[in-house]
């Protein structure tokens, strides 16, 4: 099981809290999901009121709450501030977005926010990009997790850049990798785990299906099977192909 900042959680799924058709169908997904952490929006949390908090702290998982929405570094310092507050953690999820058609971490501003943060005591956990010199920087900064998008927030589409993700992987070995936005399906989430990182976050691959509950299964299976493919040391792919019957025994009809 994957460990964030010395807290062991009983899954690699990190599910999200919004877009849900209604608050037990949310409630259900997580069940369904078995996910180890829940992600929740101070600005969602904030407009939703006491029976919304009630409802995440009945999931009985860890809390990560995030900063999306934030454009600056000084307005995800002061979310973070209050969310730490309200949800009694030192965990935060960094988002801090440049452009909203695009949704893209703005690179810059997401390393110095990293940094004001860990100094005041958060454990952060930053929304940035396959970059290696970004993320060499966020550790730097005092993360000790790192979230590289598999692609644009809520598009579904997956991993755009396995390759990056897989060198990232590969520089950082004893780093938790988390892919966090991107995944529209299961084999997505399969995929992410499958290059031996060690959770996945989505939120709208679930939340907006078509069966929220029955997705949300899926996803976890879908997690597993990775996490198991990528312990059982799959075969390298090959540009020609190689015979699985031995030639021994076979007839000779010369």
């Amino acid at each position: 099981m994957p460990q964030f900042y010395g807290t062991r959680v009983e899954s690699a799924l990190m599910l999200g809290t919004a877009q849900y058709p209604s608050p037990s169908i949310m409630a259900d997904a997580f069940r369904a999901s078995g996910a180890g952490i829940a992600t929740v929006s101070l600005r969602r949390e904030g407009g939703a009121g006491q029976d919304f908090h009630k409802l995440i702290k009945g999931l009985d998982i860890p809390i990560l709450p995030n900063t999306a929405g934030c454009h600056s570094l000084r307005e995800a310092v002061t979310t973070a501030q209050m969310a730490r507050e309200l949800f009694e953690t030192p965990w935060i999820k960094l988002e801090i977005i440049r452009d909203d058609d695009t949704l893209c971490p703005d690179v810059v501003a997401l390393v110095e926010a990293a940094r004001v943060l860990s100094d005041d005591g958060f454990q952060v956990f930053p929304y940035c990009t396959e970059d290696l010199s970004v993320c060499g920087r966020l550790l730097d900064a005092g993360c000790r997790v790192l979230m590289p998008w598999g692609a644009p927030i809520g598009s579904g589409r997956g991993l755009n850049n396995p390759y990056g993700l897989r060198s990232l992987r590969a520089h950082f070995p004893d780093v938790p990798l988390v892919v966090d936005a991107g995944i529209g399906l299961p084999s997505h989430a399969a995929q992410a785990m499958e290059l031996g990182y060690d959770a996945v976050l989505l939120n709208t691959a679930v939340a907006r299906a078509g069966d929220p509950v029955a997705m949300a299964r899926a996803m976890a299976l879908a997690i597993e099977a990775g996490q198991l493919a990528h312990a059982a040391n799959p075969i390298e792919a090959r540009d020609m192909a190689a015979p699985s019957t031995p030639v021994f025994g076979m007839a000779s009809l010369g």
